[in-house]
């Protein structure tokens, strides 16, 4: 329950969080921010990770309006970085662990879920790789699954560089250029919410197709 509380009051107030670090650790900031990204994307246990809203957060104090707290152009490059060797590693690990992972030992990795996710992999093709970049969790998930056996390396790679320097552009300049607005700093936190929403509506959409299916098939 801790843990949870928690993590909403990081999400919430991560301007603020984020501002106490840069204060406290300066340049180190950068290491700070490229390790988070890199674990959230890269670790399939941490999924619960601030992506999308950390990146615009972060591209917010690198905002002259701030005084460039961080450097625009080396915190885009440490972040591309991050996301993308986040993904390779996550890849990697499903690669070599994938299988014995989805035996049906562990409970929230059920063999079924395998299989609709390569179903999803023939459907989308490597488009997958770039679209859940902005699902918060499926982003963590698409690299484990791609490698257990979905896609080759070489097919995963190009998707995987593209897919991450779309996803760190777009937040990261997305604050850089409008967090530092009066609406925006106002409420910073109803914008954090409002990204994770508009993040996670195509997951939720998805879903609602699914379930919807089999009733509309017995229907007929």
């Amino acid at each position: 329950m801790e843990l949870l509380q928690f993590l909403i009051d990081l999400f919430l107030h991560l301007d603020e969080h984020l501002s106490s670090i840069i204060q406290t650790y300066g340049t180190w900031t950068y290491l700070l921010l490229f390790l988070v990204i890199f674990m959230e994307t890269g670790l399939v246990v941490t999924p619960f990770l601030p992506g999308d809203s950390l990146l615009f957060a972060a591209g917010t104090f690198a905002s002259p309006a701030l005084g460039s707290s961080l450097n625009i152009g080396l915190l885009w490059l440490l972040l591309c970085i991050a996301a993308v060797a986040g993904d390779t590693a996550n890849y990697w690990i499903g690669h070599f662990i994938g299988p014995r992972a989805f035996s049906g030992e562990i409970r929230f990795l059920k063999k079924e879920y395998l299989d609709r996710t390569h179903a999803f992999y023939e459907k989308h093709g490597g488009k997958t790789i770039i679209l859940a970049r902005f699902v918060p969790i499926i982003r963590t998930f698409a690299p484990f699954v791609a490698g257990v056996g979905a896609m080759t390396y070489g097919h995963f790679i190009a998707y995987n560089v593209v897919g991450g320097i779309l996803w760190v552009t777009l937040f990261t300049f997305g604050g850089y250029f409008f967090g530092n607005l009066p609406f925006v700093k106002d409420n910073f936190s109803l914008v954090v919410i409002a990204i994770i929403l508009i993040s996670v509506m195509p997951a939720v959409v998805e879903v609602i197709k699914e379930r919807r299916r089999p009733a509309s098939k017995a229907e007929a």
